[in-house]
């Protein structure tokens, strides 16, 4: 996510952070290659002007420009410009209504409305304890309500039963009546999409948001398609008023755009992504956290709390502090691999660690295969404490052992051991702040 974005950020910034000093004309430059990479990223034209307006006279401030770390204090500056633009701070999901609260979902056809409702209702079972009914009303796309059942079922979610060639209204009407009976918290109705907005699409979405009367109407607008998926929004917006945004595809755009521009193009708050197509790659949508990785400073923040849905406190606590103490261990791999596939696999991780994109370029030499992990696994268990320990006193006897111990051979464990100590060079230079081109924890949180 972002990627490309991210990458031609820290190209400018590094520039700027190598000078001991700046003058107005240096800062104009870095503003304009700011502005050039938005517009490569599919950023709004609209977008791109208001930020570079926003920020251009705060960084060139005599504050700024006299400061003793110029780039660093710029940085700070467009964060906090970005993150307004992303909308400040978390939009809560309102569910102030008396149950069932009504959650009405609309968007484009392939959009991920189907799969994003069941993904938001498993959401607010396990984060909000509330109990939900999934109700398809796209009777015109085939085996649409058959799908949203499928789902329901493979994940223990409540939908209503199919009644064949009822209309969308008349579904809305026995939703109501059966979650009122069934002690139902709330109903996410999934909406018929279109492969264009047109009138009838949007006059069957006035009817039912009149007769379902929804606490939330919430586009699913998927990323990928950039500015379309803006003028998307802003036409939904007009007709039916929307109170959230839902970014699908998330994990496949690396250029950004949607997200940036989405929130100011509509002035509606964009409240969560979807990260993959498991029911749980879905995440709370924070506007800061994702300035952090625009700008390559990492999300340790969502990192951590990811892990925390699957490791112990000690672990953690543990894996914290070896990382701040810079000694990262094969056991803090093993721990960091096991969690990869639920996290997204090893790009997933790496993407939220600062400075990252510095390195991938020597990673991906490194042959740093998703496919390996369970490899990996075998080789670190066939280990000694010692040996997980310290890996440099495995010697070829030692990877004999292993070897045999892990059904694998000298060489695959040499990949590991040099993927490992790549992964635990990059770990040393971050507890010290030491990433060429990148804004430290310490040093970020220090300007705020």
């Amino acid at each position: 996510m972002f990627e490309n974005l991210t990458s031609k950020f820290e190209e400018i910034f590094s520039s700027l952070k190598k000078a001991p000093s700046l003058n107005e004309s240096q800062v104009d430059e870095g503003l304009r290659k700011i502005r050039q990479a938005l517009l490569e990223a599919d950023v709004s034209l609209a977008v791109a002007k208001k930020l570079i307006e926003n920020i251009k006279p705060k960084a060139i401030g005599q504050e700024i420009i006299r400061s003793t770390t110029p780039g660093q204090m710029i940085v700070k500056v467009v964060f906090d410009e970005i993150v307004k633009i992303l909308g400040d701070t978390k939009s809560e999901l309102n569910l102030n209504a008396v149950p069932p609260a009504c959650l009405m979902l609309v968007g484009l056809q392939g959009s991920g409305k189907t799969t994003t409702a069941a993904k938001l209702a498993k959401y607010l079972e396990k984060n909000n304890k509330k109990k939900s009914l999934l109700v398809s009303l796209d009777i015109y796309r085939p085996a649409a309500q058959e799908q949203l059942n499928i789902l329901g079922e493979k994940n223990l979610i409540q939908t209503l039963p199919i009644v064949k060639d009822q209309l969308p209204l008349d579904i809305v009407k026995r939703a109501l009546n059966a979650a009122s009976l069934s002690g139902i918290d709330s109903i996410i109705f999934d909406t018929a999409g279109r492969t264009q907005i047109d009138l009838s699409m949007m006059n069957e979405i006035k009817e039912i948001k009149s007769l379902a009367n929804p606490i939330e109407t919430i586009l699913v607008a998927d990323s990928l398609t950039g500015q379309v998926a803006v003028s998307v929004a802003q036409e939904f917006k007009k007709t039916v008023d929307l109170t959230g945004i839902i970014l699908t595809r998330i994990d496949g755009d690396g250029r950004g755009g949607a997200a940036l521009s989405m929130k100011f193009a509509t002035n509606t708050p964009i409240k969560f992504m979807g990260t993959g197509e498991k029911i749980d790659q879905f995440d709370v949508f924070y506007p800061d956290r994702i300035a952090n990785r625009i700008l390559g400073m990492g999300d340790v923040v969502s990192l951590v709390e990811k892990a925390s849905q699957d490791f112990d406190q000690e672990t953690i606590k543990k894996t914290e502090d070896n990382l701040k103490a810079g000694t990262f261990s094969m056991e803090d791999y093993l721990n960091q691999l096991r969690q990869m596939k639920k996290m997204g696999g090893m790009e997933g991780i790496l993407s939220m660690l600062p400075g990252v994109s510095k390195i991938k370029k020597q990673m991906d030499n490194a042959n740093i295969d998703e496919s390996i992990i369970k490899i990996n696994e075998a080789i670190i268990l066939s280990m000694t404490k010692e040996e997980r320990m310290n890996p440099k006193i495995i010697s070829s006897s030692r990877k004999k052992r292993i070897s045999s111990g892990s059904g694998t051979d000298s060489a695959t464990i040499n990949k590991l051991l040099k993927q490992f100590k790549m992964m635990s060079n990059m770990m040393k230079k971050m507890s010290k702040g030491d990433l060429k081109g990148g804004m430290t924890p310490e040093i970020f949180n220090q300007l705020k």
